[in-house]
């Protein structure tokens, strides 16, 4: 792969996990068997570190993780990573990946040491001194280690996760998929897992597959917003928040005046804030109305993207 005998395993072990990695998503489509058009032509490069995909539940996200990780098949298009064709070489590809899906089931009456023992020894980690070695070091990384004789039915959900990365990173994996990790995590423990997802994005492709605004803006240098089996926009966060600079606008109003701003202005969002009604607008110029221009932020790009999508679903 090199061009040259390499005899220093350590300069080996550097120079694989600095090699360009690349994966190249090429109009992928996937229409389930109800007429559901799950994918619709998905294109995508991700290179390594943490890319995030950000969309609305039924957005597409889980099945494109499952399509990337060859648990089902496309319709069309291809899946690349590095020189492994995907839907060719579906095993070639599971032996460099690790998973963390949404829902994933464990043995609940065993210890989390037991169960990585267990998955080490499947990933093919033929010797039991190695196997005890990795899973100490997994179980120190996901801060699990002094919980490793519990039984994994007494873990919190948070504990859960972090298990789930553990067992995602058996085998030294090079791409590496997380679809909805933080939801139903406290802040506390979000911020746990950010710092551990952190970390490994350093090495690795790591896409993190989320619904959460925060997740993408706090750990990703390159993302995509998919709606309705579509790519939005893909690209830097830091320049797709810039996306709509000049043109959002809020406003504070009355609970009951809703309505009547949605006939007259573009709305992308309301919240409360303070227990005041905020109302967020796209706008080409100053509405005025008592508007204020609003600095942007990803969380308005993802808004106004969602938004316009589903004004042209309902008027086709």
């Amino acid at each position: 792969m090199h061009g040259f005998l390499i005899k220093d395993k350590c300069l080996l072990s550097f120079l694989l996990k600095h090699e360009i990695m690349k994966l190249k998503i090429n109009n992928v489509s996937k229409t389930y068997g109800n007429g559901v058009k799950a994918l619709k032509n998905v294109s995508l490069e991700i290179e390594k570190g943490m890319f995030g995909l950000l969309g609305q539940n039924g957005s597409g996200k889980s099945t494109l993780m499952r399509t990337i990780a060859t648990l089902q098949d496309a319709d069309s298009g291809t899946i690349i990573f590095n020189d492994i064709d995907v839907f060719k070489q579906p095993g070639e590809l599971r032996k460099v990946l690790g998973y963390l899906p949404q829902e994933f089931g464990v043995y609940p009456t065993i210890t989390a040491e037991e169960l990585l023992l267990h998955i080490a020894d499947m990933k093919g980690i033929a010797s039991k001194s190695e196997r005890k070695e990795l899973v100490a070091e997994l179980l120190n990384k996901t801060n699990l280690y002094t919980v490793r004789k519990q039984r994994l039915n007494t873990y919190s959900g948070g504990m859960r996760q972090r298990f789930g990365i553990a067992q995602a990173l058996v085998g030294d994996p090079s791409l590496i998929i997380v679809d909805e990790p933080t939801a139903g995590l406290d802040p506390m423990e979000r911020n746990r897992f950010y710092n551990l997802l952190s970390e490994i994005g350093e090495n690795t492709i790591v896409i993190l597959s989320t619904h959460i605004v925060e997740d993408v803006s706090t750990l990703c240098n390159r993302m995509a917003i998919i709606g309705e089996g579509e790519v939005l926009i893909a690209g830097i966060p830091a320049e797709i928040e810039r996306h709509l600079q000049g043109k959002i606008f809020e406003k504070e109003i009355e609970k009951g005046q809703v309505d009547n701003y949605r006939k007259e202005y573009n709305v992308i969002a309301q919240n409360f804030h303070l227990g005041k009604m905020h109302l967020t607008i796209y706008a080409e110029t100053d509405p005025k109305d008592g508007f204020t221009l609003k600095e942007t932020s990803l969380e308005d790009t993802y808004f106004n993207l969602i938004s316009n999508q589903k004004k042209v679903v309902e008027n086709v």
